[in-house]
């Protein structure tokens, strides 16, 4: 998959407010590192031990997450990570375009960020709206049309699975996902894994 060829966007980290932390912190360096400390807050955000948020003077971000827009799957609580942290990414069901790849890039060659993770999530609004569509054949309004087009693959070839066939699709298309962004050579350097968010439990587990 190409990059963009473009000035590339940059994306703004959302999360609580936040209290000052000393410019000489410095985050996890390598990818494995990075990746236990998402694993290491997701545990506190999910047994009710979450730290305050906190914004560094000089954000450097240790891991670029790629999640969706649905409030409840934000990277910064799931991950109880402060302001500057991470380099948060966020589109219905994960949805990739040219824009989104441009951020990516940035935070991986600009900003040296070890680690990217494609964040799925139980509940995907994104997700129900495709099956509804493949369900009904109903067109979907404006610009809606390109989320469905994108996820619909990812549907259809789990719609003959047992089971849940929303979990299905949203696990095949965060998978998805994060096999385009390694295969892209922009990534290259770059450990991309992907993940599911339970929001019952609040715990994150990493998909094969």
């Amino acid at each position: 998959m190409a990059s963009n060829p473009r000035a590339l966007p940059t994306a703004t980290a959302v999360g609580a407010p936040a209290v000052a932390l000393s410019s000489a912190a410095v985050g996890p360096a390598s990818a494995s590192a990075a990746l236990d400390e998402l694993l290491q807050g997701n545990r506190r955000y999910a047994t009710g031990h979450a730290r305050r948020s906190r914004a560094a003077a000089a954000p450097r971000p240790f891991a670029v997450v790629l999640g969706c827009v649905d409030s409840e799957a934000a990277p910064e609580l799931v991950f109880d990570q402060g302001l500057g942290d991470l380099l948060s990414i966020r589109t219905a069901g994960q949805v990739l375009d040219e824009a989104v790849l441009g951020s990516l890039q940035y935070g991986v060659q600009e900003l040296r960020v070890p680690l990217v993770v494609v964040l799925g999530h139980e509940g995907c609004g994104a997700v129900a709206a495709t099956l509804a569509r493949l369900r009904t054949g109903a067109p979907v309004p404006a610009h809606l049309e390109l989320l469905a087009r994108e996820i619909a693959p990812a549907a259809l070839r789990t719609r003959a699975l047992p089971g849940d066939w929303a979990e299905h699709t949203m696990r095949a298309q965060t998978v998805w996902a994060r096999d385009a962004i390694r295969a892209d050579p922009g990534f290259a350097g770059a450990s991309v894994v992907a993940a599911r968010f339970d929001a019952g439990s609040r715990l994150v587990s990493l998909l094969p």
